[in-house]
């Protein structure tokens, strides 16, 4: 018997880049869950996804949503970032977490503001503590392109940093299952390059005009990730 996908929750899964990655990974066979503060706004935003095709999804609180999830994935403002992840804590451990908040401080989100402690995917560890293994990942992916259905995902490479290459492997294989080419980027502390790319491209969004800037990486691998 062939091996069921995993359960992946999306805490923040109400907003523009959750949603859409709940949508994306929905669409290719996972069962998602839809965490958001309240409950009924988690269950209304999964109907929404359920009238756009016969999909498996649902909605919970967050720490019902953190609790019922193989897989973690976090989404959320960075000022909600702190609270959030003080309410799910317990419900994480033992998992992988991906997290992809970016630490944008209104009103200047076109200038690169990293936290103490170097990066935000950095806290995020120490905050939960050895046992969840923080993955960072999907900053610098447009959120709009991902409610597109005819957007090119491989338009945007996703760097995958992490301190555990077992769990970078599984995100990377999962970004590779929604059409992104994810790449391996070395410990949590360099997840401060992905984050300060995001105020980066927001700025070149606005200068140039494009429509969801994103990033490639050049260069022919000469060996597996």
């Amino acid at each position: 018997m062939a091996d069921k996908n995993p359960i992946l929750t999306f805490i923040g899964g109400t907003g523009d880049l959750g949603s859409g990655l709940a949508w994306r990974f929905a669409k290719a066979g996972y069962p998602v869950i839809i965490g958001s503060r309240q409950a009924e706004k988690a269950t209304q935003a999964a109907a929404e996804m359920i009238r756009r095709g016969p999909l498996d999804v649902r909605g919970m609180d967050n720490a019902a949503a953190a609790s019922a999830g193989d897989i973690v994935f976090m989404t959320v403002p960075f000022a909600s970032h702190e609270a959030t992840l003080a309410s799910i804590t317990a419900a994480v451990q033992g998992k992988i977490f991906v997290d992809s908040t970016v630490p944008l401080m209104p009103p200047k989100i076109m200038r690169v503001q990293l936290p103490a402690g170097g990066c935000v995917a950095k806290q995020t560890q120490e905050a939960l503590g050895e046992n969840v293994r923080v993955v960072s990942a999907f900053q610098n992916v447009a959120a709009a392109h991902l409610q597109d259905d005819g957007a090119h995902l491989d338009d945007c490479d996703v760097l995958v940093t992490g301190n555990d290459a077992d769990a970078r492997e599984v995100v990377v294989r999962l970004a590779a299952k929604i059409g992104f080419k994810a790449w391996h980027a070395g410990s949590i502390d360099n997840s401060a390059v992905a984050e300060a790319l995001t105020s980066v491209l927001i700025f070149m969004n606005k200068r140039y005009g494009i429509d969801g800037a994103g990033i490639h990486v050049t260069g022919t691998p000469t060996k597996a990730g």
